[in-house]
C-alpha cells in the first residue's frame, strides 16, 4: 500500500496493475499530459514519435486499455462491458479516434462522424462574448458589446476606435484593451480593425507553437497591399530580399493564416436571412445511450486520438547492449524518455476514466435533461471522493469537451458550474422579456424566484451566457437583430 502524500495524490487504478507515479518526473509528466485536450496529446505523441527512436507506434487497431487487437469490432469487448446491471454505474472507457462511434447504434453499425453531430449555433458576437467575459472588468463589458455588435461580415471592426471611446467617454487606450482581448478570442483576430491587423495577431500566436518565415511579419506589417496584390518583386526589393522569399511568405500566410476571420463559419452576420454557421468542435468524451434506452446504463467514451499502439522499440532496447561507449547514456536517456511517457499516457487515460466514472454517475440527471438538473457538485468534493489532489481535478478537467446524448457539445467544466441554476433562470426571464429588462430588473425577478443575487453578479453571469446589456437588445430590437438566447 502505497503513503498518500502529494507524490502519490492520482486518481485510484481502474486496473488492478499499480501505474501510480513514483518519481518526480513522472508525476510531473503525468500531470502536464492530463490536463491536455485529445488534439494536443496526439500533436504531443507526434512530437515525440518524430524526435525519440525509441519509440514506435504499431499500426492497426488496439485497445488502448488493455492491449487487445481489436478485429472486425470498433469498441474492445472487454473494456466496453458493462460492469454491472444498475443503470447509475457508467460504461467507461478509453476509445481510438477512428472509433468515433455513437454507443446507441452499435447493434446496426451505424457510424455517426463529427460532421454529423449537431452542435451549438451562435451568432458571433455572443460566441465571442462568451469566451471573454470572465476577463473582463464590469464597465469593459459594454465596450466589448458595442464592439462585437459593430463586426461587419468578415468579424472585422471598421468603426474607428475613437468613436467608440467617445461614446463611452472613455481613454482611447481602454478601448484598444478590450479590442486586444476580443483579437485573441475565437476566430482569432476577430474584432481587427483591418485584415493586417488581424494577420499579425494570428501570426503572434502561431509563433508560440511552431517556426515562422524570419521575414513575415515585417511582410505583413509593411506590405500587406502588395502582397494582396501579388505585387511580390516590388515587395522583394523594398525588404531587399529575393522575390524566393517573398513567395514562401505569402505560401506560409496562405496556408495558415485569414485575413477575414469570421467568413468561413459566420458569413454575412449582419443579415437577418442568412442562416447561422456553426462552429464545429471536436469533443474529448462522448457520451451516449446505450442502445437509445434511456433507463440503460450511459456509455462514455474517452477519445485517444490514435489507433495504433504506442510501445518502446524492443529493437532499441536490445540495442544497448551493443551501444558504443561514447553513445550509451544518450541511448539510455532516450529510452527513459519513451518508457515513462507510455507509462504517464497509461496513467493519464485510467485517470480520465476514474474521473468520469464518479462524475457522470453523480449528474446523470442533467446529462439526460438538461441544465437545470445540474447537482451542486465541487472539484474539491469530487477530489476528497477521490483521494487525490484538487489540482489533479482540475488538470483533468482543464480544455476538455464533453459531447451529451442530444449532440451537444460542452465544456466538461460546466459540470462543475455553481452558477448555472441562476443562470438557467437568467436565460429564461431574458427569453420571455416582452422588453429589454436591465440588470437591477432581473435582480428584483430572480429574487421573486428565490434566487439572492447582487447586480453586478447578474451582469456577470449575463455576460457569461454571451447576452447583451439591456440598451443593446433594445437597439438590436429596434434593427430587428436580436441574439438567440443559448
Amino acid at each position: 500500500m502505497h503513503r498518500k502524500g502529494k507524490s502519490s495524490m492520482l486518481i485510484r487504478q481502474v486496473q488492478s496493475v499499480d501505474i501510480r507515479p513514483t518519481t518526480t518526473a513522472h508525476l510531473a509528466q503525468t500531470m502536464s499530459l492530463l490536463e491536455l485536450s485529445a488534439l494536443e496529446l496526439q500533436e504531443k505523441i507526434e512530437a515525440e514519435l518524430s524526435t525519440n527512436p525509441a519509440l514506435e507506434l504499431i499500426e492497426g487497431r488496439f485497445c488502448p486499455t488493455c492491449q487487445r487487437p481489436l478485429i472486425d469490432t470498433l469498441h474492445c469487448p472487454i473494456c466496453s462491458r458493462p460492469k454491472t446491471l444498475s443503470n447509475e454505474e457508467p460504461i467507461v472507457f478509453i476509445s481510438p479516434r477512428e472509433q468515433i462511434t455513437s454507443y446507441a447504434s452499435w447493434e446496426d453499425d451505424q457510424r455517426i462522424s463529427f460532421e454529423e453531430t449537431s452542435v451549438e449555433c451562435e451568432e458571433l458576437p455572443t460566441y465571442v462574448l462568451r469566451q471573454i467575459a470572465s476577463e473582463l472588468e464590469e464597465a469593459d463589458r459594454e465596450i466589448a458589446a458595442h464592439i462585437l455588435t459593430s463586426l461587419d461580415k468578415d468579424g472585422l471592426l471598421r468603426t474607428p476606435l475613437i468613436e467608440i471611446a467617445l461614446y463611452h467617454h472613455v481613454p482611447l487606450s481602454r478601448v484598444e484593451k478590450v479590442q486586444k482581448i476580443i483579437q485573441y478570442a475565437d476566430p482569432l483576430g476577430v474584432g481587427s480593425s483591418d485584415p493586417r491587423q488581424a494577420l499579425l495577431v494570428q501570426l503572434d500566436v502561431l509563433a508560440q507553437t511552431r517556426a515562422i518565415p524570419p521575414l513575415a511579419k515585417r511582410a505583413i506589417e509593411e506590405g500587406w497591399e502588395l502582397l494582396l496584390h501579388h505585387q511580390y518583386a516590388e515587395l522583394a526589393r523594398n525588404l531587399g530580399v529575393a522575390v524566393t522569399k517573398i513567395k514562401e511568405i505569402a505560401t506560409f500566410i496562405g496556408k495558415n493564416l485569414n485575413p477575414y476571420p469570421a467568413r468561413a463559419n459566420w458569413g454575412e452576420i449582419h443579415q437577418p436571412t442568412a442562416p447561422y454557421r456553426e462552429a464545429y468542435y471536436t469533443p474529448d468524451i462522448l457520451i451516449s445511450l446505450l442502445n437509445g434506452d434511456e433507463n440503460a446504463p450511459l456509455v462514455v467514451e474517452i477519445v485517444f486520438p490514435m489507433s495504433g499502439k504506442l510501445r518502446v522499440n524492443p529493437l532499441f532496447r536490445e540495442g544497448l547492449r551493443e551501444a558504443p561507449a561514447e553513445k550509451l547514456e544518450q541511448w539510455q536517456t532516450v529510452l527513459e524518455r519513451a518508457t515513462l511517457l507510455v507509462k504517464c499516457i497509461q496513467q493519464r487515460n485510467h485517470a480520465i476514466v476514474r474521473l468520469m466514472q464518479v462524475l457522470v454517475k453523480r449528474q446523470r440527471d442533467f446529462i439526460l435533461k438538461g441544465d437545470a438538473y445540474l447537482s451542486p457538485l465541487t472539484r474539491a468534493s469530487l477530489a476528497q471522493e477521490l483521494e487525490v489532489h484538487e489540482s489533479t481535478i482540475s488538470r483533468a478537467v482543464s480544455a476538455k469537451t464533453v459531447q451529451l446524448p442530444s449532440g451537444k457539445i460542452i465544456p466538461l467544466a460546466k459540470f462543475f458550474d455553481r452558477s448555472l441554476h441562476i443562470r438557467t433562470e437568467l436565460q429564461a426571464i431574458i427569453a420571455n422579456e416582452s422588453q429589454p429588462l436591465t440588470d437591477m430588473e432581473l435582480v428584483e425577478m430572480l429574487r421573486a424566484r428565490g434566487y439572492q443575487v447582487a447586480r453586478r453578479t447578474v451582469a456577470k453571469y449575463r455576460a457569461m451566457e454571451g447576452i447583451l446589456p439591456a440598451h443593446v437588445r433594445s437597439k438590436m430590437r429596434n434593427q430587428k437583430l436580436t441574439l438567440p438566447i443559448v
